[in-house]
């Protein structure tokens, strides 16, 4: 098939996600590699979000693609009820030594919001399996977990999971951390109990809200409180996850150790979906007898796709080599200095870095993810062959471990040539 007839296929039968129907129309991507996005009539695009969080090594990395390839002429999937493979296996491993010592098991599924649902559904049928009635789950306010039911219910109740809120069911909510975290330290001591099943929250920043961060030590007592009373706390790092934040998980950072580990995104480097749910020892323990009453009755057709788990391992071992730990620690100072540096204009409500994470949050009245800007913001970048695609009036950065500190002063540059547009208007 020709070009033009490619688009006009996709027009016709494709459904995008995120994206109104008769928008405008897709980019056509011909290949990637490494930090670029190559487009058929010649364009080489700086894709500065990894392709929506994923491609924590760059596109197409060799590595990866040599143990998919390998992978394939082995064993492309087999039933994971009953049988197990070598990648599988040697993925376990790795993420147990990683993850804090007091996880027990791994559940493997097939993206990040699918392994949010497996967290929510063993913590309550933790409680469950005990014969203990614990109802309540805890979240805090403009999260963003995930789109099948049980992630939109946990979720902030907004544009994404408008049309669905008389099927979610009922969660409590403490206000986002601002300033100090005292508003939602004190909205916890209110709202926590005996009843408490689950208290799950994405670790100091907030990704599709608008990647806003609050402190460790806030967390730290959010956590602390809930487990005070014997609930579980979930950590859904499926964005934060394998480097992100600076450190191998968000949580890192933290004094107190979470029950359960949501992982998905950069888990493959890209290159497959995959979702993981860690589950502490002591919630394994609850299920833990060869009862069919107690079985945790989850799966899914893909489950450890030894594909998949090819690529993670191959994936995982890139993250931890001291190359990447380097890269990821450069990145995070070069967004430190740039933003020390940056001139921070009135209609910039602010400015924030963790990690290798930066935004920056442009004043809007209709300050969101459908905020008007969104598509200036988009349309600015593209035009200089930078993939930002903006939260709405947040512009961030996500680049990447293998972007250089050129291409990084590259975005930096259109980032300062982007303010002053603004300031023209």
């Amino acid at each position: 098939m020709g070009l033009g007839d490619l688009k006009k296929a996709d027009l016709k039968n494709i459904w995008h996600p995120f994206s109104p129907l008769g928008g405008r129309e897709p980019l056509m991507v011909k290949k990637a590699k490494g930090v670029y996005l190559y487009t058929p009539d010649g364009r080489k695009i700086i894709d500065a979000i990894s392709s929506w969080w994923v491609n924590i090594h760059g596109h197409a990395h060799p590595k990866i693609a040599k143990a998919v390839g390998k992978q394939a002429k082995r064993l492309e999937q087999v039933i994971f009820a009953g049988f197990t493979h070598e990648p599988a296996a040697r993925l376990s491993k790795t993420l147990m030594r990683i993850l804090p010592k007091n996880q027990g098991k791994i559940f493997f599924s097939d993206d990040g919001s699918t392994s949010v649902e497996v967290a929510l559904k063993l913590a309550i049928q933790y409680w469950h399996n005990q014969g203990i009635q614990r109802k309540e789950i805890i979240a805090i306010e403009g999260a963003y977990h995930g789109d099948t039911f049980g992630s939109m219910s946990i979720g902030d109740r907004g544009v994404f999971s408008m049309p669905f809120f008389d099927y979610l069911f009922e969660v409590k909510f403490v206000p986002f951390p601002e300033g100090d975290g005292q508003n939602a330290i004190n909205a916890m001591k209110e709202i926590v109990s005996e009843n408490t099943a689950a208290f799950i929250f994405e670790p100091l920043v907030q990704g599709a809200s608008g990647m806003r961060m609050y402190s460790a030590d806030v967390l730290d007592n959010l956590i602390g409180l809930v487990q005070e009373k014997g609930g579980i706390c979930i950590a859904d790092e499926v964005m934060t996850g394998f480097g992100r934040t600076g450190k191998t998980f968000a949580t890192d950072y933290l004094q107190n150790v979470p029950d359960i580990y949501c992982m998905s995104k950069g888990i493959t480097g890209g290159f497959l979906p995959m979702g993981v749910t860690s589950a502490s020892k002591s919630i394994v323990e609850a299920f833990d007898e060869d009862v069919a009453a107690k079985t945790f009755f989850h799966g899914h057709s893909y489950t450890a796709n030894p594909l998949a788990c090819a690529a993670a391992n191959a994936s995982m071992s890139l993250l931890l080599k001291k190359k990447t730990q380097d890269n990821i620690r450069r990145i995070s100072s070069k967004h430190q200095e740039f933003l020390s540096d940056f001139e921070q204009p009135d209609f910039v409500a602010d400015v924030r870095s963790q990690g290798t994470i930066l935004a920056i949050e442009i004043a809007a009245d209709d300050a969101g993810y459908v905020s008007k800007i969104k598509e200036k913001i988009y349309d600015f970048f593209l035009a200089k062959d930078l993939l930002v695609r903006p939260l709405g009036n947040v512009i961030y950065l996500i680049p990447p471990y293998i972007i250089t500190n050129e291409e990084l002063d590259l975005i930096y540059e259109a980032i300062n040539d982007f303010m002053e547009v603004l300031k023209s208007k």
